[in-house]
């Protein structure tokens, strides 16, 4: 891969020179999607309800981040014949027949070269309808797929959120995860767009990285691309990483933001996170919904405005794959600096969260800390350690070394602390000459308390008693505490 030689420090001269699109190929761009456009709204003879009302170009055209001569065109059409999500599902794939139907109709006549492509999908109903195009008086390609959505949000502004009901009506239609991600189109270019130019540049090689990957394995494997994790979810996990270290700073070092994309790509076994920015988990529909999707075998990246969907959704032979050759490229002089690798930033796979202990008296106490954290180190910050007492969620009692993840708890909860109730039980204890002796204590006791109290009762001193001892008479610890020993191999607690 031409990357894995470029040295660290021209990697910022490399994607000037070889990623950023030519104004050639985004005039290409913008041509193809404006020639579709006047198509689908002139010239398609669709049903009388299936007006066209309003036409957005999405995916790295519409975000900003489009790679010379390999961009993925979306255009997303919104249709005044869906009413709702369950009905989009219902006459998409008979809106898409229409529009290739017509299409085919007017090939001979519209003024743009078109060859339409079979379904991607085989063995489900078309979501797309794939098209190159190009115009009579230029020489490039462009691939489109066509996207038929339901107006769900309406006019919206840059800073625009949706009501919580308009997720509510996502969540209850039941689709597969992600199957209504088109209506949010708006949403996506504005969340990517709203990024500084050095982090779209920084998306640029991870995509670029991404594609070559993909290239090589197709070379060994044509089955191998198609098993690769989504794309998005690399773009995602790259403006997570930024938003982590840099909360929105401009300015990086764009050879360690690589490296660091790297490190938690080798990472996906723990990478679990998701935003608040167009949607709330305070909301207790949406709420249940997302933290159900946080518990879902790891890698988890929810998409930022439709909280369905999980893209990082993939087998794990997928992020295997892509783990070892990220694994590789940390290796190489694209991340390292005088002959040493560059050090990421600080980034965790999982976003720090706010732990509340409810205490049985006194004020609840708010710790900070990572979902990777065991139970047994909350306490400690509480100054429960060691005490006879459990954290609960909801009924649910928390192990001591167990993790938050472990229950996956990644964002920000409320346990109680409750003190366990102490009982009476019996302890036989065998000694080294196969006598048996009962203890009675309670079930709050420690196994050194219990120790202690098998000590009083034979009679054996301590080790510090002993070594007094052995100062004041000379007799070996080892000898002293030997002739009066017990087993504690054998117990039976009844």
């Amino acid at each position: 891969m031409e990357l894995y030689s470029i040295p660290s420090k021209k990697l910022d001269g490399y994607i000037g020179t070889n990623l950023h699109p030519s104004e050639e190929f985004q005039e290409n761009v913008r041509d193809a999607v404006d020639r579709i456009c006047s198509f689908l709204k002139e010239d398609c003879d669709l049903d009388q309800d299936a007006n066209v009302i309003k036409t957005i170009k999405a995916g790295s055209a519409g975000k900003g981040t489009t790679l010379d001569m390999s961009s993925d065109v979306d255009l997303v059409i919104f249709l005044s014949c869906f009413s709702s999500f369950k009905d989009q599902a219902k006459r998409r794939e008979r809106v898409i027949k229409d529009i290739e139907k017509n299409l085919k109709r007017c090939i001979q006549t519209i003024a743009f070269r078109v060859e339409i492509f079979p379904p991607r999908r085989k063995g489900t109903p078309p979501r797309a309808l794939s098209v190159l195009i190009q115009a009579k008086k230029k020489t490039e390609s462009v691939e489109v797929d066509i996207l038929p959505a339901y107006d769900a949000l309406g006019p919206i502004s840059f800073t625009y959120v949706p009501p919580k009901e308009v997720y509510i009506e996502l969540i209850e239609a039941n689709g597969d995860p992600g199957e209504f991600n088109t209506s949010f189109t708006e949403l996506h270019r504005n969340f990517v767009k709203r990024c500084p130019s050095k982090l779209k540049d920084l998306l640029r090689l991870v995509k670029h990285w991404y594609k070559e990957i993909k290239k090589q394995s197709n070379s060994m494997s044509p089955k191998l691309p198609a098993k690769l994790p989504p794309k998005f979810a690399l773009e995602l996990l790259t403006i997570y990483a930024w938003e982590e270290e840099k909360k929105g700073a401009e300015q990086f070092n764009t050879a360690e933001g690589f490296c660091t994309v790297m490190k938690l790509i080798t990472q996906y076994q723990d990478l679990c996170f998701y935003w608040t920015k167009y949607y709330t988990l305070e909301d207790s529909q949406i709420g249940v919904h997302v933290k159900g999707k946080l518990k879902e075998s790891r890698p988890v990246i929810i998409d930022p405005v439709d909280p369905t969907a999980n893209v990082a959704k993939a087998n794990v032979e997928a992020w295997d794959l892509l783990a070892q050759k990220a694994s590789d490229c940390l290796t190489q002089s694209c991340c390292m600096k005088n002959e040493e690798p560059i050090n990421p930033w600080n980034v965790q796979p999982a976003r720090d969260i706010e732990v509340t202990v409810k205490q049985q008296t006194g004020a609840p106490k708010v710790i900070s800390c990572n979902p990777f954290v065991p139970i047994k180190w909350i306490k400690k910050q509480i100054g429960k350690e060691g005490r006879i007492c459990e954290l609960y969620l909801e009924e649910t009692a928390l192990q001591n070394d167990k993790r938050l993840a472990d229950y996956g708890i990644f964002y920000n909860t409320t346990f109680r602390l409750l003190r366990i109730t102490s009982q009476k039980m019996n302890i036989f204890v065998k000694d080294l000459n196969n006598r048996t002796t009962n203890y009675t204590v309670n079930s709050s006791e420690t196994v050194l308390g219990l120790k202690k109290i098998i000590e009083a009762s034979k009679h054996i001193a301590s080790r510090r008693e002993q070594e007094r001892a052995r100062e004041q008479t000379g007799t070996g610890i080892r000898e002293e505490y030997t002739k009066s020993s017990f087993s504690v191999a054998t117990v039976a607690i009844q």
